[in-house]
């Protein structure tokens, strides 16, 4: 076995470990359901692992946890379906969750909503690279918490539960992250917005050699974000010295 393929194999492994983790956690109103791509898109997002998981990127990027038309539908962090689909080249099965929410209905690659932040993170990606190979090579993106929580039909992120269901949650998250940076070797792990950056400097302290940023959130809730997102963020990855002015 190759180290790449060594990697993507542990990757896998300790995604499977996260999702049994997390998905006997419990959670009380005002969380009404719970999505956990890794057990209902678990086909996807072990592809996603299996093709682009390999040691010694330079930057990981890490993004907060599942958008509702995102990763809940296609098992990729970010994963606008049409990104996944058209330049990950992704496409599997998207099972349901055991309780779906009948205001988030899973609806795979066929889901017509667009996931905003992907497209937006995706499309910079794509415009830069040209490839998802080529990007893949020295990068990754990865979500901190797997899990999506809704009251009803509004998104809940991790930060709104109480410090007795966050605990145990975040504990596992920053066990997993430690683990998948241990793996990928990065130099950089940035934190797609301020909570995921924050997390990461909590997940990684004391790890040498790994150095933590931040660029903006593409959320369209950001009026930041819909300034011009991908000149932002690309000035933010330039001045940190990650990527070159082009």
């Amino acid at each position: 076995m190759t180290s790449s393929n060594a990697t993507a194999q542990a990757t896998i492994a300790a995604a499977q470990h996260l999702s049994q983790q997390v998905g006997a956690m419990r959670f009380v109103a005002p969380v009404t359901h719970v999505y956990n791509p890794l057990a209902y898109a678990w086909a996807a997002h072990e592809t996603y692992l299996r093709r682009f998981a390999a040691p010694k990127k330079k930057i990981v990027f890490v993004g907060m946890n599942p958008g509702p038309f995102g990763m809940v539908q296609t098992g990729v962090p970010f994963g606008e379906v049409a990104a996944v689909r058209d330049w990950l080249g992704i496409i599997e099965p998207i099972e349901k969750p055991e309780r779906e929410n009948p205001k988030r209905p899973i609806e795979g690659f066929a889901c017509s909503r667009s996931e905003v932040s992907g497209r937006r993170l995706w499309g910079l990606f794509a415009q830069r690279f040209g490839t998802a190979d080529v990007f893949f090579q020295d990068h990754f993106v990865a979500n901190y918490c797997p899990l999506a929580l809704f009251d009803n039909g509004r998104n809940l992120t991790p930060d709104k539960l109480p410090a007795a269901e966050q605990a145990p949650l975040l504990a596992a998250c920053d066990a997993h992250l430690r683990t998948l940076i241990d793996l990928l070797q990065p130099q950089w792990v940035i934190g797609i917005g301020a909570w995921a950056e924050a997390r990461a400097n909590v997940a990684l302290a004391g790890l040498h050699g790994i150095r933590v940023g931040r660029i903006l959130h593409p959320s369209p809730a950001s009026p930041a974000a819909n300034k011009g997102w991908a000149e932002e963020a690309t000035r933010q990855l330039v001045e940190l010295g990650i990527w070159k002015a082009s």
